[in-house]
Order: structure tokens, then sequence, then C-alpha cells
């Protein structure tokens, strides 16, 4: 009998599997971590044997540990970080380079020839993108750009391109699969989200060959089935979807107008338009979320690079707490910011000023600042950009959001929730299981495999945890205020 999805998440960070039983609850989790590797100033990258081999191990682990079968698995989901971008050789499964970071910024000087040769509009009206070092699109260019061996192996359709869902399908069914879904492949510069097809007008324009592009099925579909050194059944992978697409299904945000925000390294806020893409005025990004059965919906997304990746950096580049959830408690030791602004610039800024160049500042210092406003202030600049993010979007939409499901590590932080609540002046949902990235994958799996009937039956598994309620005559309205005049000080500066 099936008893569980295996939910495959993929992070910036970490690889981690986890089980998930017929009601939706988390039965088994194994988590490893992989590192970092930063050569250059902007640059991000993955050893993708490394992550292959920590996502193999948690995989075989959570099996293992809760002395579950492959027998007993109906499906497999597989999320991932999106954008990061991995090209191969697919005669021997060798990595040409290292795995380009979605974070990182090598590819920026390109960005802006391309915009000034005119092809921003191109890119946006044809991808829903804005023209970022953020896509995949000029990370293969900058990869097939560093010799003349990688550019002829291209040419001669033996290397091969995948974000890190296509690179662990890829492996994990032994070579025998080579594919994407839409929500990763709209977000490569290189896809139309309209005729929905890789795009031969962008494949040119960065002069990537059209041959080592993924075949894009859809995000809950049965893929094909692998098996695992020890199992003694196949298992179907039947669903896949980028991590914050994954997110905006896990948190049943079926309808336009539904929205979302993912706590994560970044802070990436999502809401459902429906069947029609809603192009930005606002230099928010149009995405697919997701497609089932041959249907489409999309979405507006916002990015904020650095959200609790900042609490990592008070961690560990700044040593001014041992654990990230030591900031909640140093946080509240004061009763407010102190006048302090933390402007989380770390890796240059994202939606909805684009500015790559961007520096991170700590303004209102005076004599009087203790750890705490500093602490208090960086949770304030995590709540303060996913705010004007979810402002742009509501104006994008033209459509008035009635809530805000949040998810990932950093919702488990009050403080931040009831901040976040209170720069609204709207309600925050936490859900039971804040593994929303995870459960959106597993249920996209379930619904193509028949584990579960339907959306309505996913529906009765969603469970509130909490809820945030704005509190009136909050210091709110006065950070606000410190922030707009701060941040256009350095965007001014750095435009």
């Amino acid at each position: 009998m099936k008893k569980y999805i295996l939910a495959i998440d993929a992070g910036t960070t970490s690889s981690r599997a986890i089980l998930f039983d017929k009601k939706g609850r988390e039965v088994g989790v194994e988590q490893y971590e992989f590192q970092q590797y930063f050569p250059k100033e902007g640059w991000v990258e993955h050893d993708p044997i490394e992550l292959l081999n920590s996502q193999q191990k948690a995989i075989q682990d959570v099996l293992i540990n809760n002395k579950v079968n492959a027998s007993e698995i109906d499906s497999i989901g597989i999320t991932n970080q999106r954008e990061t971008t991995v090209v191969w050789n697919k005669n021997n499964g060798k990595p040409v380079y290292n795995a380009i970071v979605w974070q990182d910024r090598r590819t920026a000087q390109k960005c802006m020839e391309l915009s000034n040769d005119g092809y921003a509009e191109t890119i946006q009206n044809k991808t829903g993108l804005v023209l970022d070092a953020y896509f995949s699109g000029t990370k293969i260019q900058w990869i097939l750009s560093q010799n003349e061996e990688n550019r002829r192996l291209a040419e001669t359709g033996e290397l091969i391109f995948g974000t890190i869902d296509t690179w662990l399908i890829w492996n994990l069914s032994n070579g025998k699969y080579h594919v994407t879904d839409p929500s990763n492949a709209s977000r490569t510069m290189l896809y139309n989200i309209h005729t929905l097809n890789w795009d031969d007008q962008l494949l040119g324009m960065l002069n990537v060959p059209k041959s080592m592009m993924p075949i894009v099925k859809s995000s809950s579909e049965n893929i094909g089935s692998i098996q695992l050194k020890g199992w003694d059944d196949e298992v179907m992978i039947s669903g896949i979807a980028g991590d914050q697409q994954a997110a905006l299904f896990g948190q049943l945000c079926f309808n336009p107008g539904d929205v979302k925000n993912t706590y994560g390294t970044g802070c990436f806020c999502v809401m459902n338009t429906g069947k029609s893409p809603v192009q930005s005025k606002n230099k928010m990004l149009t995405t697919i979320a997701w497609q089932i059965n041959n249907e489409t919906h999309y979405a507006l997304e916002g990015s904020v690079f650095i959200g609790g990746a900042l609490i990592q950096w008070l961690r560990d580049g700044m040593n001014m707490i041992s654990s990230s959830a030591e900031i909640e408690q140093l946080a509240e030791s004061v009763n407010d910011n102190g006048g302090v602004t933390f402007i989380s610039a770390l890796t240059g800024l994202g939606a909805p000023y684009w500015n790559p160049n961007a520096t991170g500042a700590i303004m209102g210092i005076t004599r009087g600042t203790k750890k705490g406003h500093i602490a208090r202030a960086a949770l304030e600049a995590i709540a303060l950009r996913s705010r004007e993010i979810i402002t742009e979007m509501e104006k994008d939409a033209g459509i008035k959001y009635q809530s805000l499901k949040v998810d990932g590590g950093a919702s488990q932080n009050n403080l931040l929730m009831q901040i976040q609540a209170d720069l609204l002046n709207t309600l925050v949902i936490r859900p039971k299981t804040t593994e929303t990235t995870a459960l959106g994958v597993a249920f996209l799996a379930g619904l193509a495999s028949g584990f579960w009937k339907n959306k309505e039956e996913i529906k009765s598994l969603w469970k509130k945890e909490r809820e945030f309620v704005p509190v009136p005559n909050t210091p709110a309205q006065n950070t606000l205020e410190l922030w707009e005049k701060r941040i256009s000080k350095i965007i001014m500066n750095e435009s």
C-alpha cells in the first residue's frame, strides 16, 4: 500500500528530503548542508556533485531512519532553488563549471550591455522578467564563454543545461530524463511564457544552443520512474516546481489575489493572478505559477535578495549572535529601533529597484545605539522590503489582497511576523506546516498520481497555526518614513 509522498527540497544552503503522509503531515525529514563558494566579490557558487551527493544522502536516510520501504512511496515531488545554473557533459555527467547560484552578480555587466542594445523590453514582453543577472540565461552564456572547448561541445549537442531540478532528475534517473517544468523554465530568461516554448530569439541573443535546453513537462505529471541503490521498487517522479511556486501551491493560493511570502535566505512574495499573465508596471516579475492538466496559471513575484541571510550575516559575519534564533530575543531587549535603519542591500537590491550596485548601510547610529536596536532594525528591514513588494504587486494586479500567508524559516520569528502585520496593516497567517515549499510539491506529485483526488481534498489538510493581527499606535509609520527617506539616499548614491 502506498502511504507516503517523498518531497525533495533542494535549497540554496541545504538538501532536504521530507516524507508526507495522506493527511499532509510531515512524517520524517533529513537535511544536509553543503558548502557555499565565493570565489570573487559578488560571485556565489555550489559544487554540483557535492549538492547531488548531499541530496542523495538525505533521500536515502529519510527512508532508512523512518523505516520506510520504497514500495510504500506513492510518488516523488522535486522543488528547488531556482535560476541556479548547471552545465554538464551528457556523455560523462561531469559539470564543466560549478553551479552559478541565483544570488551571483557576475553577469551584471552583460545585462547592462544587453539593455544598452535595446533587449530589455523584448525580454520583459516575452518572459515577464526584468533584464538582470539573477536569471539563468546570462549564467549559461558566461559558462560557455569561458573556453573554446565548452562552446564547441555545446554546439555539437554534448553539453546540456539545467536548473537544480533538472540536474537532480537527470542524475537520479541515470541520464534518462532531461526535463524541467514551466515554473522553472520561466525563470531562465529564455522561455516564452505566452507560447510556452524555448524562444529562438532569446537563445540567439545569448548564443545558447537550443539543444542544451530540457524538455518542459507539466508541474503535475507522471514524468518517469527512478530506482535508487537499495530500493526494491521504482518510484514515479510526478511533481516539479520552483521553490516559490511550490510554496504558493502549498499555501493553497489557488485563486487570483491570493498572496504568500516566504522568509528564507531571501524573501519571495508571490501573488496568484490566474490564467492570464499580468505585465508589471512596477518592476515586479510576471512568472508561471504552475501548469496542471495543460492549464497554465500565472503569478506576480517580487524578490528580496537578502532576507534570512541578513540574520546569518549578523551571526557569521559580525558575531553579534551565536544562533539565528537569538535575534528575536535580542530585538525584544529594546522597545523600538532607537532611530536605526538597516538597509539590507548586501547583494544589491531586487524589486522594485533592481539596482545591482546598491550596497547595505546601517543609518541613524548614536552613542545610545545598542545591539538590540540593530537587531530590531534588521528584522524591520526584512519586513519593510517585503512590504514594498506587496504594495507594488497589488497595484499591478488591481486586486486587493485580504491577508498574507507566510512560511519559511524566519516566519517562525514571532516578532518579525508582528512587525510585518503592523507595517502592512493586514492579517498575517502562519500555517501549522511551515514546510509549505516541500508540501506544495508533494501536493503537485500526489495530484498527478491520484494519491489525492483533487484540490478540494488538499484544502481539507491545510491548518492554521497562528494569526498576527496589526496593532494600532505602533511605531510602524515612523519606521516607514525613516526607511523611505534613507533608502532613497542609497539609491541616489549607487545609481
